[in-house]
């Protein structure tokens, strides 16, 4: 299986959701032996991106010695299923707030401009794999009904290999619904022998990032200041309620939509 590196947001429309989730707490969850993963590079004109000689390849031994290569290799397409995040005009005055606070222990996060969460690793795809791909999304996600989260509690991510560092919300209720999401799109991912999500995953909005491994600088003080804030702002309960009404799938420069019941 791979692992995604988690990626910050460009302000270009093509590129505006690309995976950058999945990362773990710091000290948090399990992660897999290391080396047991090789990480799935991430498609490129992002913002700090990773260096070329930083793509790794496929594990070819879960393809039965068939090797992908990406993004070098045509006709290969970075796939991410998640849910799309529309927010409120307060919700950008509370993400002002928490960022700048943040900055006064790292100046180089940036706030992110797209909201989402995240129900699937970025993969990669073939093109030919693409229309029968979302044709089994859309039958797996059919009977979803519409559903609620509260995303509340402030949390630090890094990536796999710590070359970012996110700031989020995790999620404190809807979580069971999330799993119950996750678990179709898993089966579709096992269809096309791509990776599953993360086992125990920590469902979250990210709302900001930067380059490097800044979680020591994030969490404890900082991370307590920034929860305050969040407890404290007014109405910070119904903003932080989020309802989710589709899943969505990028897969290279093509969106899908699957409305919930």
């Amino acid at each position: 299986a791979m692992r995604a590196a988690l990626v910050g947001y460009s302000s270009s429309e093509e590129e505006e959701e690309e995976e950058e989730d999945g990362g773990r707490r710091g000290g948090g969850a399990q992660g897999p032996p290391p080396g047991s993963r090789p990480r799935l590079p991430v498609p490129a004109g992002l913002p700090g991106d990773l260096e070329p000689e930083e793509a790794v390849s496929d594990d070819s031994s879960r393809h039965g010695g068939r090797v992908r290569r990406f993004p070098h290799e045509r006709g290969s397409w970075a796939t991410h299923v998640y849910l799309p995040c529309r927010v409120q005009e307060e919700f950008l005055e509370l993400l002002e707030l928490l960022v700048s606070r943040a900055r006064t222990y790292v100046a180089s996060l940036a706030a992110m401009e797209e909201f989402h969460l995240s129900l699937s690793q970025c993969v990669v795809l073939r093109y030919h794999w693409i229309d029968p791909f979302v044709h089994s999304l859309k039958e797996r996600l059919a009977p979803f009904h519409r559903f609620f989260c509260v995303a509340d509690q402030v949390k630090v991510y890094t990536n796999e290999n710590k070359t970012r560092t996110f700031i989020g919300l995790e999620v404190s209720a809807g979580h069971f619904q999330l799993l119950e999401l996750v678990s179709e799109v898993d089966r579709v991912l096992e269809e096309f022998d791509l990776p599953t999500f993360y086992k125990d995953p920590s469902f979250h909005i990210s709302l900001a990032w930067c380059i490097g491994d800044m979680s020591g600088r994030l969490e404890g003080q900082c991370l307590q200041e920034l929860q305050d804030i969040v407890d404290g702002f007014e109405d910070s309960a119904l903003l932080l309620r989020v309802q989710w009404d589709q899943v969505r799938c990028k897969s290279g420069n093509k969106y899908f939509s699957f409305p919930l019941r």
